[in-house]
């Protein structure tokens, strides 16, 4: 941890030198604290294991706090950000002590002078999904069970297209493997995905991205196939809608014909009823029986229902102050209510997030 922060002073004190001589170095940070109260009251103030994001109960806590330089040319490109927080120390909890604060360390080349051909190379935000570490660009406080339960971030090789009409992007990867900095011991297998993005206008978007790849030890190899597509519509100046749909599939054994599957739908919509002031509420469904995200030990697996309604308040461009509810309701009782078993989990989170 003082590493870390060593490194954020030394963050900040390059930022003195680029605004002086006006390089294209250019610095930002972000800070997100949280209050989360699990209404089933765990004594350990954890919340539900699939849960990586504002997951500690009843405490004032840091979510994620980082610092970034990045570097613009037209040419090449670069970003480095350090970060501490309860994201970090749950979602890198498998990655080597040195990286566990690292939110992006990448570098970018142009291939092409005539195209928006780009080559990044490092550790980068996921390809997967509309939702990010980032909570004041996500429509809700906290994370839907499929964002928090897919890649945040990953390590690779990434050869990205946009179009002149910046209208398509097209990209293609290859990667360490599902969320991994580090590979797994005895695991050599490479990872790929590939993203395609279409706007056919200012008020729609489409995407499609794909992820293949083994966790395992190569004596264990089960391959996994996995899609994600969403679709963002700008309805009307005040409303907004975001539907998505997470498929995957993973061999039950190292080459079996049979397959475990897992899928979830989420439907999002936002209102702004105000510049200052939003609305946004969500209905979820995430099914894993065969356990391979989110393993339960139950006779039925993951099959929960959730939704939620959340309340934002922006007094600056550069803060958001949150509050939402949310409730789960599962199949079987993966939950505890005072220490008993439930199939159902309630809890308020309130936060407040700022950029600078």
């Amino acid at each position: 941890m003082k590493k870390t922060f060593f490194l954020l002073f030394i963050l900040s004190s390059i930022r003195i030198y680029a605004q002086d001589t006006a390089k294209p170095l250019t610095f930002s940070g972000y800070l997100e604290t949280y209050y989360s109260y699990d209404f089933g009251n765990p004594t350990n103030h954890e919340r539900p294991s699939f849960f990586y994001s504002y997951n500690r109960h009843n405490e004032v806590n840091l979510n994620i706090g980082f610092a970034k330089a990045s570097y613009n040319t037209d040419q090449v490109r670069g970003n480095l950000a350090l970060m501490t927080g309860t994201y970090p120390q749950y979602n890198l909890a498998g990655e080597q002590a040195l990286l566990k604060n690292v939110f992006e360390a990448n570098a970018g080349v142009k291939m092409s002078k005539k195209h928006n051909l780009w080559l990044d190379v490092g550790i980068m935000p996921s390809h997967i999904g509309f939702e990010s570490a980032i909570g004041k660009d996500c429509w809700n406080l906290t994370r839907s069970i499929l964002g928090d339960n897919s890649p945040y971030y990953e390590a690779g090789i990434k050869l990205g297209y946009t179009s002149k009409s910046e209208k398509l992007y097209l990209a293609i990867l290859y990667l360490n493997g599902w969320q991994k900095i580090q590979r797994a011991v005895g695991n050599q297998t490479p990872a790929f995905g590939t993203q395609v993005t279409y706007k056919p206008n200012e008020n729609t978007t489409l995407n499609w991205s794909t992820y293949i790849g083994n966790e395992q030890p190569d004596i264990l190899k089960k391959w996994r196939y996995f899609n994600n597509f969403y679709g963002q519509f700008q309805l009307t100046n005040k409303a907004s809608l975001t539907a998505g749909f997470d498929m995957g599939v993973q061999q039950e054994s190292k080459g079996s014909t049979n397959y475990d599957v897992w899928y979830a739908p989420v439907l999002i919509a936002r209102y702004s009823a105000t510049d200052k002031m939003r609305i946004a509420a969500r209905g979820e469904y995430y099914t894993d029986k065969g356990g391979v995200i989110i393993p339960t030990g139950t006779a039925n697996g993951f099959q929960t229902y959730g939704y939620s309604l959340n309340v934002d308040y922006l007094p600056t461009r550069h803060v958001v102050l949150r509050v939402e509810g949310r409730g789960l309701m599962s199949k079987d009782h993966i939950f505890t209510s005072d220490g008993q078993p439930s199939n159902q989990n309630y809890f308020i989170t309130t936060s407040i997030a700022m950029t600078f």
